[in-house]
């Protein structure tokens, strides 16, 4: 298997995972703000021509983060960060869709509608005059994410899983992009000083260094 990494939460996502598991796969770092994604060759085998990608050794090839997580947990990981359980994993799908919905989906779209436009207005739908409002739906988001949290330690209690490592490589990417959280929510600080903590969070950080080089 052969993994195409790049710059972006997505792309922080599948490391993640690959740095809490130790699941090892070939990894080959394309360059977005080059356009390589573009490249015929590519987006033949990305649907939409997004990063990350994971091609299989039968020449197929699964696109989208959680997507790529959730086939290397169940064929590679042995559920790991999924759940162990059918009541587990839905337990940890059930987050991971809260949070794609009430983050993930804002967030972006509210920085593609601003800070991101340069790069994404040729190609995809931008909604400038909506941005705004796009973030503070993020924001409010991130609020009610704080309440789920509690008192923690994690989104699924005290089982670290993939819906934590989707939230935090997004509330990583807000914070660099004029949408940090608000310091108000003390749950969701809490947490994210104990994620950050984690040698997969650092080991993460770069898509261009290999999992445990140092950064």
């Amino acid at each position: 298997m052969k993994l195409y990494q790049s710059l972006g939460p997505n792309p922080r996502v599948v490391l993640m995972y690959l740095a809490e598991t130790g699941v090892q796969v070939d990894r080959q770092f394309v360059d977005i703000m080059a356009a390589e994604n573009r490249q015929p060759d590519f987006s033949a085998k990305s649907p939409l021509a997004h990063t990350p990608l994971l091609e299989l050794d039968d020449g197929s090839c699964i696109a989208e983060s959680i997507a790529i997580c959730e086939y290397m947990d169940e064929t590679l990981g042995g559920h790991a960060l999924l759940g162990a359980t059918a009541a587990e994993r839905a337990r940890t799908r059930m987050l991971m869709r809260i949070v794609d919905q009430l983050v993930v989906v804002p967030m972006t779209a509210g920085f593609r509608g601003a800070e991101g436009m340069p790069m994404f207005e040729s190609r995809l739908l931008c909604l400038p005059d909506a941005a705004a409002d796009l973030k503070r739906l993020a924001a409010d988001g991130l609020a009610q994410v704080d309440r789920l949290l509690g008192e923690g330690p994690w989104l699924a209690g005290e089982r670290f899983s993939l819906a934590d490592i989707l939230l935090y490589s997004f509330v990583e990417f807000g914070a660099m992009v004029g949408q940090p959280p608000d310091p108000a929510l003390t749950n969701l600080a809490a947490w994210r000083d104990r994620v950050a903590a984690r040698p997969a969070a650092i080991d993460s950080a770069n898509p261009q260094l290999g999992i445990g080089e140092p950064a």
